[in-house]
């Protein structure tokens, strides 16, 4: 199929961005304070570690790059030096910087463009870790034995200059074809002992292919893309400082953790019909995990199960503790471990508080009073930006799955049944394989969840209507 015609896909685009009346720039007061911030940052006691030959692993086309990385060999494990954005260093709190950047909470991410969390002065310019650039970065160091279990952690202020800016199909060209030098070859290394980790504690991390926003042929089109391997051992250096400051936090007495309850065994029941619908052999003594271990996203079945797998992954949150009293539950379920959002500073609200959490309780310090004061808000605030940002998603996927359906109505597709309303089993959701479409259904009578059915696009419009499906 061709691309979607680029013109009257802008135009819905910005009516969206109308509509949940998202910002269209940065006032004049808050462009000042970036401007003067990243001229001149607060840098208060950063030592030089500039000397780490570290690197980046991004998408190609990122500038806002909040982590970088060194990993090298020890005697008896591996050192992991994380970087991370200080953004504190340069939003000065209560300024007018600083309360713009409550009111987005998130970085918000549009097939035409993205709306930053902070000033692009900033967020991909001063406080990047760009290539070249010293930066100055809270910087982890922790330390792994030879089964990839954390033996060690400490964080301090540094200043930071990446060497490269890689990203994750050329790293896992390099790696494959064994051209990669040591610290970038660990990353596999160590990715896969800290997946073994995840296994035995009980983890899962869900390899769903992406419905991909691509250019083409002018104008915009959708394909499902599977993420390759060095997409997930990348993430597995992001959970392990994630799980490493949840520890600090839990061990200060105060923090702000990322949670998620045990899904209902009514939610794995469910699963486990659409596995039996899907053909997937999922034995009653093999755990959930275990089979989503098993599976290959590029098969469309197992793809059509993953998409399903994502309803248990619903009632993720964040939660506050003060005075050493852990919430209830504490532990993030996906992870199987205290956990928290610390990692990306640049682009989510929360990391930059967490990040000063943990550097005070590193010092044997209490945290900063401005930290303290913002604490108590910060979960709903994250809560309304996660909803913002999912609807953005969601709602520009729509658009174009519209913009190229939009020629097709009444045609026939394959599709898979991959989601049912609990209060309504004959509306649901379809996954339909080519063109890569997820999209509404409804029925005059239950559907069959997890079961092949062949659909017929009913409607396909700009609109807030957007696409609809009936069985054919």
């Amino acid at each position: 199929m061709t691309g979607a015609d680029g013109a009257p896909l802008r135009a819905a685009l910005h009516a969206l961005r109308t509509r949940l009346d998202l910002p269209a720039g940065f006032p004049p007061a808050v462009l000042a304070e970036a401007g003067e911030a990243a001229r001149a940052p607060h840098l208060p006691g950063h030592q030089d570690a500039t000397g780490l030959p570290m690197f980046t692993i991004d998408p190609p086309d990122s500038t806002d790059l909040d982590q970088a990385m060194y990993l090298e060999r020890r005697p008896h494990g591996y050192r992991v030096h994380y970087a991370v954005a200080d953004v504190a260093a340069f939003v000065r709190p209560g300024g007018a910087l600083d309360t713009e950047a409550h009111r987005r909470v998130t970085t918000l991410y549009f097939p035409d463009g993205r709306i930053p969390l902070h000033p692009p002065v900033l967020s991909e310019g001063a406080a990047s870790l760009l290539p070249g650039e010293t930066r100055p970065a809270a910087l982890w160091r922790i330390d792994l034995d030879t089964e990839g279990r954390t033996v060690a952690t400490e964080l301090r202020r540094a200043f930071v200059c990446s060497r490269a800016k890689l990203d994750y199909a050329g790293v896992q060209r390099r790696i494959d074809a064994g051209s990669a030098e040591e610290p970038l070859a660990l990353l596999r290394t160590i990715g896969l002992l800290r997946e073994q980790q995840e296994t035995a504690r009980g983890g899962i991390s869900l390899d769903v292919p992406e419905q991909e926003i691509v250019e083409r042929d002018g104008g915009y089109g959708l394909a499902y893309r599977a993420p390759v391997a060095a997409e997930g051992w990348n993430a597995q250096i992001s959970l392990l400082t994630g799980m490493a400051a949840a520890g600090i936090m839990r061990d200060s007495g105060t923090g702000i953790l990322r949670t998620l309850p045990v899904a209902p065994d009514g939610a794995v029941a469910r699963l486990r019909r659409s596995a039996d619908a899907l053909r997937i052999d999922w034995p009653h003594h093999v755990a959930y995990a275990a089979v989503v271990r098993s599976l290959d996203p590029a098969r469309s079945s197992h793809a059509a199960f993953l998409q399903e797998c994502t309803t248990l992954l619903r009632g993720a949150g964040y939660s506050v503790f003060t005075h050493g009293d852990l919430p209830t539950p504490a532990v993030h379920a996906a992870v199987a471990a205290l956990y928290t959002h610390c990692t990306a500073p640049l682009r989510r609200l929360v990391d930059r508080y967490a990040a000063e959490l943990c550097l005070a309780a590193t010092a044997g310090q209490e945290p900063p009073e401005w930290v303290l004061r913002a604490l108590d808000a910060l979960p709903k605030e994250m809560a309304e930006g996660t909803r913002r940002a999912n609807t953005v998603e969601r709602e520009c996927v729509d658009l174009m799955e519209a913009a190229l359906l939009g020629d097709r109505t009444g045609r026939t597709f394959d599709a898979y049944v991959i989601d049912v309303e609990d209060d309504d089993p004959a509306v649901g959701t379809v996954h339909v394989e080519d063109p890569a479409i997820v999209a509404r259904i409804e029925s005059g009578s239950p559907l069959p969840l997890g079961e092949r059915l062949r659909v017929r696009l009913a409607r396909a419009d700009l609109g807030p209507s957007k696409v609809l499906f009936v069985p054919a």
